[in-house]
């Protein structure tokens, strides 16, 4: 079944990556949602090629995470921030990479694949981490703007940019626990 299942998840991240990547070619790993849905698709294909194996089953792992938060900031940062709910969650990469890679990839791990135990419950985290820390230098030496809102370290200031980290790195690490302990 998780083989099925994430046959699935791939067809889906192979759609919805052909419409993001297109126009944006290697501007495209600035976005924490095409990275995601990247490992998501890696993730799906090598669990379907070679089985579950116990680092495959890690990066099922990470992969479901990431799609959780990359869910979570799009309905609850994003949308509420201003950002258009059609485009965002029901059309072209939206669709895919917000609403449905997101739900199928959560669904097969929790109820079709095996699972990861308590230690690597910070690896989604320092995964997040380390995307964010990344941006918030690009953005403060201006090579990236954004890509989104609380990355924009010159329009807000030092105390939103450190609430907006924390914030988040205690979204994912709340992430992590659920779905490794639903999981289990």
């Amino acid at each position: 079944m998780a083989r099925i299942l994430c046959l699935c998840v791939l067809l889906l991240e192979i759609r919805g990556l052909s419409i993001s990547i297109g126009g944006r070619k290697w501007m495209a790993l600035v976005f924490y949602t095409q990275l995601s849905n990247m490992v998501t698709a890696l993730s799906a294909l090598l669990l379907i090629v070679l089985g579950q194996l116990p680092w495959i089953t890690v990066l099922r792992y990470l992969s479901t995470c990431m799609l959780v938060m990359t869910f979570f900031v799009t309905t609850c940062v994003l949308i509420p921030m201003g950002g258009d709910p059609q485009k965002l969650l029901w059309s072209g990469n939206g669709l895919y990479h917000h609403v449905l890679c997101p739900i199928l990839s959560t669904l097969s791990y929790i109820f079709a694949e095996r699972h990861v135990g308590g230690a690597v419950i910070w690896l989604p985290v320092l995964v997040t981490l380390v995307y964010g820390i990344i941006m918030l230098c690009l953005n403060a030496l201006r090579k990236v703007d954004g890509p989104y809102p609380f990355f924009r370290v010159h329009n807000q200031s030092a105390f939103m940019t450190v609430l907006w980290v924390v914030v988040l790195m205690a979204v994912m690490a709340v992430i992590a626990a659920l779905v490794c302990f639903c999981a289990a």
